[in-house]
């Protein structure tokens, strides 16, 4: 039998479906799914500017859905851990199939 989520938990899970509710920042998490990058290099990849880019990492970093670590001056980004990758994987599986 499957323990039912407490208040909390629905929250963060809440949280966490709001960051994943668009498709730009569903773009920069498979892009991450590649490898670290820093923001200008995802601004350029996804042809962006930087300030857009940072608005979309500071919504997945506060969901949690990306860790961000220092390089000296530089931000480097990454998928905070597996069930991310899942989380997207399954998403746009989902979309994917007809029903």
């Amino acid at each position: 039998m499957r323990e039912e989520p407490n208040q909390r938990q629905l929250e963060a899970a809440a949280e966490i479906l709001r960051a994943l509710a668009d498709p730009h920042r569903l773009r920069v998490l498979i892009r991450l799914a590649e490898g670290e990058f820093n923001v200008g290099q995802l601004a350029e990849l996804e042809k962006e500017k930087m300030q857009t880019m940072s608005a979309r990492l500071k919504v997945l970093l506060a969901a949690r859905l990306v860790n961000r670590r220092r390089a000296g001056q530089t931000a480097i980004y990454a998928i905070a851990d597996a069930h991310v990758l899942n989380l997207v994987d399954n998403a746009v599986a989902h979309a994917s199939e007809t029903h």
